[in-house]
């Protein structure tokens, strides 16, 4: 089959590098008849931008799906499995089955369909960019969500990252239940 008249999901996901969080990942089949402008790696947008694309994106896609993997499941599998893991739940959440999933990076979740891996994905295909948009958004709102429940760490500003002041925070208050303790920032400090 010709892959202009295929039914293609893109696949991404976020939050692999931060040292905190569950790692989220999105699967999006675009809708030919109704394109959206502006779309790009989630890493070049505002978070203005992002956010307003995301809206678009779930309103105007055939279908979309956000998933993710726990700390606990990255801690126990590897971040690179969790991050397959979750894009593996993303496309299985999908409401309609994509003929051909194409994903972001050197790897592929395990799925039935047709898949292939793009390196840059997110800068060269539009559904994996999309895709990039819609992890992006959920894992800053979960991180928003948890600078609630753990305001000590200051993860509204840095998201997880191991920024300096990540860094700071963490010596002064310990490490909390929802830092990555396979991550060897965080297991130094467990160990003392």
């Amino acid at each position: 089959m010709n892959e202009a008249h295929m039914l293609i999901c893109g696949v991404d996901e976020a939050g692999r590098g931060p040292l905190a969080g569950a790692v989220y990942a999105a699967a999006v089949i675009l809708d030919p008849a109704r394109p959206i402008a502006g779309l790009a790696d989630s890493k070049k947008l505002s978070e203005k931008k992002r956010d307003f694309l995301a809206l678009q994106i779930k309103e105007f896609s055939l279908s979309w799906a956000i998933a993710s993997s726990s700390v606990e499941e990255i801690d126990e599998i590897n971040i690179l499995q969790a991050s397959l893991l979750a894009m593996q739940r993303a496309v299985e959440k999908l409401h309609i089955v994509p003929e051909k999933i194409m994903v972001d990076g050197l790897h592929c979740p395990k799925v039935s369909m047709l898949s292939e891996a793009i390196v840059k994905g997110d800068s060269k295909v539009q559904e994996i960019a999309a895709a990039s948009i819609l992890a992006k958004t959920a894992r800053d709102q979960a991180l928003y969500a948890l600078d609630k429940i753990y305001p000590q760490y200051g993860f509204a500003q840095h998201k997880g990252y191991p920024t300096t002041e990540h860094m700071q925070k963490l010596m002064q208050y310990g490490v909390s239940p929802i830092h990555r303790r396979s991550y060897a920032p965080v297991r130094k400090l467990l160990l003392g």
